[in-house]
């Protein structure tokens, strides 16, 4: 059997008539396909970041400069809009980069929102760029191999806060006091 060309199979497919079935087809076959794109791309960055620390939430609690990185140009465009609509537009900037190359070595305050696929990765790029009184939090998943000096929230919305400065320290070393950032109000 000789296989059609692409222009044969067009000028074919052009010719039918797709009916009312073929019409119901290709929107159920469209809403999947939307419907798949939002729930594995987009719906996870829309969720609430835990431990209140996301950037804006950072920059509420007066941890500055705060800066955001996200590749995901649409979820850049809503957290412009939550920093507009809470009133810190231009004061909480968020940036459409590559988390991968941007360098942390200024940086005190990182909070991530990462699959643990890639938390190791960070992990090696964070002990070899952060500097010791840098404290990280991680929503969602934990860091394996590091020890939190606070866990706090439960299920999807847990967040686990790490100092740079504990991480670093030799096993069996003493424990580092809680930054007072992360200590809860009297």
């Amino acid at each position: 059997m000789e296989e059609d060309s692409p222009e044969e199979f067009l000028a074919e497919f052009k010719e039918k008539h797709l009916g009312a079935w073929g019409i119901v087809q290709i929107t159920a076959g469209t809403g999947l396909a939307v419907y798949a794109m939002w729930a594995g791309v987009l719906m996870p960055g829309f969720r609430k970041v835990p431990l209140r620390l996301q950037v804006l939430e950072a920059h509420k609690h007066g941890f500055g400069p705060t800066v955001g990185y996200e590749l995901n140009p649409w979820l850049v465009r809503l957290a412009n809009f939550h920093a507009w609509r809470a009133g810190h537009y231009g004061k909480v900037l968020y940036r459409q980069e590559d988390l991968w190359k941007v360098d942390l070595t200024e940086c005190k305050n990182v909070t991530v929102f990462l699959a643990p696929s890639v938390l190791s990765l960070l992990q090696e790029k964070m002990e070899a760029e952060l500097p010791d009184d840098a404290l990280v939090v991680a929503g969602r998943f934990p860091f394996t191999e590091w020890t939190p000096c606070r866990i706090e929230g439960d299920g999807v919305d847990r967040a686990w806060a790490y100092t740079m400065q504990a991480q670093r320290l030799p096993a069996g070393s003493a424990v580092l006091p809680v930054p007072k950032e992360l200590k809860s109000p009297v």
